[in-house]
């Protein structure tokens, strides 16, 4: 799907009231909470990115944990929407940005990327954001991705899913845990994983002289 199409079709989908469903549907309820439960599991979030944020369901509940939090997304209906949900919090800032073109001087401790990567027109693209995202993970830090599996990415129309992004972050990340999200219908499968960046060194050198 050329990227032109893709936000087209999110600005479609995001004027809807709940889109994807993401509050009614119990499917989403579980595969948030597990989100949530993964991104927890290494203590306090110090520095935090979400990468799509929809229209605010999962950053209204990861923002109370962190003491700072990035969201990015490309469709500015989403961000707007999303900022809206979550104005009682200060400590968050919105970015508008592609995924292959964002990128941060910052290194985060958490970067969340779920049903996202997707959407990107092709692996090449996949490829290009995972690099993107693995430069930004600060050392020790942890990254929590979510998405349908291949299969079913393909008969949305797309050119990969889980399986093949999972590969691409295996090559660089350690991988924690995985779990597998499933509904009531085939397109309610979602596979989960978090990483961990076990590469120390981008770590400042300190003269020990």
């Amino acid at each position: 799907m050329k990227s032109d199409e893709t936000h087209q079709l999110l600005e479609r989908e995001l004027a809807a009231d709940d889109p994807w469903q993401l509050d009614g549907k119990p499917f989403e309820r579980e595969r948030h909470g597990q989100m949530l439960r993964l991104s927890l599991s290494n203590g306090s979030i110090r520095n935090a990115l979400e990468v799509g944020c929809a229209a605010g369901a999962f950053t209204e509940k990861l923002a109370p944990h962190c003491e700072r939090l990035t969201v990015v997304d490309v469709a500015p209906r989403a961000i707007a929407r999303a900022s809206l949900r979550t104005k009682q919090w200060s400590h968050v800032t919105w970015l508008v940005s592609d995924i292959e073109q964002f990128s941060r001087a910052e290194l985060f401790d958490l970067i969340v990327v779920a049903e996202v990567l997707y959407y990107l027109r092709d692996v090449a693209g996949m490829r290009t954001a995972v690099g993107n995202l693995m430069r930004m993970l600060a050392p020790d830090g942890h990254l929590v991705f979510g998405s349908a599996r291949d299969a079913t990415c393909r008969g949305w129309g797309h050119a990969a899913g889980a399986e093949t992004i999972i590969a691409m972050l295996s090559e660089t990340l350690v991988e924690v845990e995985r779990v597998q999200c499933q509904g009531e219908s085939a397109n309610e499968d979602c596979l989960l994983a978090c990483f961990r960046n076990s590469n120390w060194s981008s770590l400042p050198f300190k003269n020990q002289s």
